[in-house]
């Protein structure tokens, strides 16, 4: 007898079950009956409660990174791992490649390791509806999402708020006098999704038409350097007119100012998540920090605060903010 199988004998689903063991309050009394009646008709005793019982726990932590080459996810990876490290916790390390059959596989692998909780580097746009693979491991351990989204009981989000800092970006630019604000955007995860949400709300705020023509799409591929050179300069070739350039991610800004330079246009340039790359371009890049440390800082906080049998808050949004480089005034 598992989480599925309680759920269907009592007639709810699986999100309800999961609830009724966590003791949500966001379930109604008829089903939290039906669920109870089952449990006891089957003698059914869930995991999380089983392992209390147990000599000890695991002292490990799985952590679930998309892509572990990527900088962007290798970096939270390593503070974790210190931060955990330090906390007497050992790390189980999956690499999921952006395989959504992937994820589901490494957290039933986690799960059966019996870690004590699983962190993951980022959530698509689609799990912030469709989260039935986190259902019953949440049920049992607590889940913890660097940058992503999942309203469910056990799941805690840490998340930079990106959406605002793209917002105000645009105004800074805007206030610079620039009005046809080129985006380049390479991921379809709920973090590159709150970027756009950004980058269109702060046309609206300044009153700026949303042009679909000037959001250019790069495929993600591991030589996004040479795709954004390369697309970059095919979209100067068509002649559509822009004053300023903003990149979901520093390589791709990188490729995009190379690409610029040798068309010999001078706009400001910014990309994002202030990474080595833009320290490395020339001129130096401006972009925007997601302040990582933090965000790693307080979901080790939070996740050892669950581990400790505390209730901390289930969101937490940390600020971004905008490092101002040479390739802002370059233009000028």
């Amino acid at each position: 007898m598992n989480i599925y199988d309680i759920a269907e004998k009592a007639g709810v689903s699986v999100a309800t079950v999961s609830r009724v063991i966590n003791n949500s309050k966001n379930v109604s009394v008829q089903s939290k009956n039906k669920v109870i009646d089952v449990i006891k008709q089957e003698k059914y005793v869930p995991n999380i409660f089983a392992r209390k019982l147990n000599a000890s726990a695991s002292r490990t932590i799985g952590i679930l990174c998309p892509i572990i080459s990527d900088i962007n996810h290798v970096k939270p990876v390593s503070i974790l791992e210190r931060m955990f490290r330090e906390a007497g916790y050992d790390i189980l390390l999956c690499c999921t490649d952006s395989v959504s059959e992937n994820k589901t596989k490494y957290l039933n692998f986690l799960h059966n390791r019996r870690v004590d909780a699983i962190i993951l580097i980022g959530s698509t746009v689609e799990e912030v509806e469709h989260y039935e693979h986190f259902v019953p491991i949440a049920a049992e351990i607590p889940i913890l999402i660097i940058n992503g989204l999942v309203e469910l009981e056990n799941v805690y989000c840490i998340l930079s708020d990106e959406r605002t800092a793209i917002r105000q970006l645009i105004g800074t630019l805007y206030q610079e006098g620039c009005k046809n604000i080129l985006y380049l955007n390479d991921t379809c995860s709920f973090s590159g999704y709150q970027k756009i949400l950004g980058y269109k709300d702060g046309l609206q705020c300044h009153g700026l038409p949303d042009r679909p023509e000037l959001i250019l799409q790069i495929p993600e591929d591991d030589d996004e350097l040479s795709l954004s050179y390369q697309m970059m300069l095919d979209f100067i070739d068509t002649g559509l007119a822009f004053d300023a350039l903003i990149a979901a991610d520093d390589i791709l800004a990188v490729g995009a100012q190379k690409a610029l330079q040798a068309r010999n246009i001078k706009i400001p340039i910014i990309g994002f998540n202030n990474s080595r790359f833009a320290q490395c371009a020339t001129p130096e890049l401006t972009s925007i920090d997601t302040n990582m440390e933090t965000i790693c800082a307080t979901a080790t906080h939070v996740l050892l605060d669950v581990l400790r049998g505390r209730h901390p808050a289930s969101s937490i949004l940390i600020s971004a903010r905008l490092v101002e480089r040479d390739s802002f005034r370059s233009h000028s």
